[in-house]
């Protein structure tokens, strides 16, 4: 006897194409009991022994399809961990070193052991997968090597959390592609080991990238072989970042880069003084470099080029948030060389938006030649104008607050991609600054969802497609508040509930009280 819990959402969030519709939805098999203790261990099944319809596991994310069954489930012993697929091998390791089995390769499946295979015929994204717990054996598959690896975290905390897995079977997947955490290191230095932890923490979460925002007024801290002048004394030395880098792509995260421009360059700028920007009285203007200047590209690119050969994955983050030139009530009148520059380029209508779009637009064509997909900050589009962003740069939504604010809808209406930052719940701001307020988990897994990218109020159902994904962020405004070890503690739970709630977009089953207790329990 079977039946299938369903946990996928409907709509655009729904499961994986290689999930059949389920046939039933018993809410008790579905109720979570994040109290209850470990189970008791399992004995060797006899012929006439009856067990129980199983129920599907507490995990974080919760899993999203689980069909029962009758059977004493698996739990670790003198079982190994077996390998379809070569390919597997690093996962297999992880998952043997975690669960304290053996590793054994690729070699026939047997009595107790864990096996990860590819079935990249299968259908599904390559961020799917199935858990089979039947026969005292567990087989974890998917289209790709992501989707096993989440199956792996799947078990990792079936055990940590009830001391077995269930008989059973998990189909699950994510429902939106970009689940992010990102740090202000340029603010704030982090060692490489502190990120590494995060990493490791974000990878047992199916959190699939990190950001790190490197470059900014205060300074500059990743080593720099084509411009070593700019970079602050304590930094990440680039073997430090590969490092960083080889540990996240063992978890299947991807390391996201930003170099933040024209504005936030300050630590970039106080080695280049004759490119920073100056207003009509000659005042300088914190941190924004002079897009009017051909040099001023020359050294961006400079180091775009230089950092995309450390970095390898497919996104770049370009900023281009909180230029000051555009920040001026009056910008042609405060900055007349960038406003001349833009007619000269675009005509009579030409505005220093449009020089600022070009600037964009340039930058995001140097990382195409690298093959990457870029995004920039929302403030960085502007209304109007001569110029429009490219349609491919990604819009990172934070804040609706800046001068000439758009709402979400705007770019969703122009057919935009946009990504999650919500400052109201995703924002983790050192020292509380500027009426910020360091977010709870609690808000985020009550209040907040995808669709919520600006304030408190989300945008229709029917842009839910357009909305990629979310992304957690610490910013190191006030650096000396918190030391690493307190931000650790205090993003722990916001970052457990943030991936609840880009896993599957509905109302979780758990109150906050359970989902809170299973994950001091998860650690």
């Amino acid at each position: 006897m079977a039946l299938t819990v369903t946990l996928w959402a409907g709509g655009a969030g729904g499961g994986p194409a290689a999930s059949q519709q389920p046939t039933g939805t018993p809410s008790a098999s579905r109720a979570p009991n994040p109290s209850a203790p470990p189970a008791a261990p399992v004995s060797t099944p006899s012929p006439g022994r009856t067990y129980p319809l199983s129920t599907a596991p507490d995990t974080i994310p919760a899993i999203r399809e689980f069909t029962p069954a009758r059977g004493p489930g698996w739990q670790p012993g003198n079982g190994r961990v077996v390998v379809g697929d070569d390919a597997l091998a690093d996962e297999g390791r992880l998952l043997a070193g975690e669960l304290q089995l053996r590793y054994a390769g690729k070699v026939a499946v047997g009595a107790g052991d864990v096996e990860l295979a590819l079935t990249p015929g299968a259908g599904g994204g390559a961020e799917s997968y199935t858990m089979t717990v039947k026969d005292q054996r567990v087989r974890i598959t998917g289209p790709g090597e992501a989707g096993v690896f989440y199956g792996t975290r799947t078990l990792k905390q079936e055990v940590r959390a009830q001391g077995s897995a269930p008989e059973g079977v998990v189909n699950d997947a994510p429902a939106k592609p970009q689940r992010g955490f990102l740090i202000d290191i340029a603010r704030k230095h982090y060692s490489a080991d502190w990120i590494e932890d995060r990493i490791r923490e974000l990878g047992d979460l199916k959190y699939n990238q990190l950001g790190l925002h490197f470059s900014d007024d205060q300074a500059f801290r990743i080593e720099s072989d084509s411009h070593p002048e700019i970079v602050s004394k304590v930094h990440l030395t680039k073997d430090e970042v590969r490092r960083i880098i080889a540990l996240a792509a063992s978890r299947h995260i991807t390391v996201v880069p930003e170099i933040d421009s024209p504005g936030h360059l300050g630590a970039v700028l106080d080695a280049h003084p004759d490119l920073q920007l100056r207003n009509a009285q000659g005042t300088l203007a914190t941190g924004a470099i002079d897009i009017s200047k051909k040099e001023s590209a020359q050294l961006v690119d400079d180091l775009l080029n230089e950092y995309a050969e450390l970095f390898p994955g497919p996104l770049w983050h370009l900023g281009g948030d909180e230029y000051r030139a555009l920040m001026a009530t009056n910008p042609e009148a405060s900055y007349p060389q960038l406003a001349e520059a833009a007619r000269q380029e675009h005509g009579p209508n030409g505005r220093i938006q449009d020089l600022a779009t070009d600037w964009l637009n340039d930058r995001a064509d140097v990382m195409r030649g690298h093959g990457r997909t870029v995004k920039a900050w929302n403030d960085g589009f502007y209304a109007g104008g001569v110029v429009q962003p490219d349609k491919d740069i990604q819009v990172a939504y934070w804040t609706g607050k800046e001068i000439g604010a758009r709402q979400p809808l705007e770019y969703l209406q122009e057919g935009r991609d946009v990504v999650n930052y919500n400052d109201e719940y995703l924002y983790y701001v050192l020292g509380q600054p500027n009426q910020f307020f360091y977010p709870t988990g609690q808000r985020i897994y009550e209040q907040w969802t995808p669709l919520v990218l600006r304030g408190t109020q989300p945008v229709a159902e029917r842009y839910n497609d357009q909305i990629l994904g979310a992304v957690f962020s610490v910013w190191s405004d006030l650096a000396n508040a918190q030391t690493q070890d307190q931000v650790a503690q205090g993003i722990r739970l916001p970052l457990n509930a943030m991936i609840q709630k880009v896993w599957d977009p509905r109302q979780p089953d758990m109150t906050w009280a359970q989902f809170r207790a299973l994950a001091e329990k998860l650690g």
